[in-house]
């Protein structure tokens, strides 16, 4: 039985809602997680951990949050190579940028990304909860 760290950044709610479905489907495979809002998280919490769920929504002109998510980011970029790594968000505009962009940032960095990153448009509805539970399966299988 392994432990998972879920770490998000949430403006509205919605990207927690999906957080929380995460750890949902995690929960479902029989192992632990460890559910943070990025601002109680840190560079040490990532080195303990071998499956990392990171969530953030879309901001301003499709990038990360810029005060508490992109410097957290920032920090973990030479940690988390080998480890499994799932990027998840909401957006309420574009198509998706945010998170193509994401996924290569951190797909250069060595990370194994299951996925491409799920996206979800503005508040999770049963499908889009059935999905975050799916991939925190996913991730907890990785």
């Amino acid at each position: 039985m392994k432990e998972i760290l879920v770490v998000y950044w949430s403006g509205t709610g919605n990207t927690e809602k999906m957080a929380n479905a995460i750890c949902d489907g995690i929960a479902k495979t029989g192992d632990k997680f460890v559910l943070k809002s990025v601002d109680d998280a840190s560079a040490d919490d990532v080195k303990s951990y071998s499956h990392i769920a990171l969530g953030c929504s879309s901001m301003g002109a499709e990038v990360l949050e810029e005060a508490e998510m992109e410097p957290f980011v920032e920090s973990i970029t030479g940690l988390v190579s080998g480890k499994k790594l799932l990027l998840f968000g909401s957006y309420g505009w574009g198509d998706g940028q945010w998170m193509r962009d994401w996924y290569e940032r951190m797909d250069a960095t060595g990370a194994q990304l299951i996925s491409e990153g799920l996206i979800v448009n503005e508040t999770p509805d049963a499908d889009g909860i059935a999905l975050c539970e799916e991939a925190g399966q996913a991730l907890a299988k990785a």
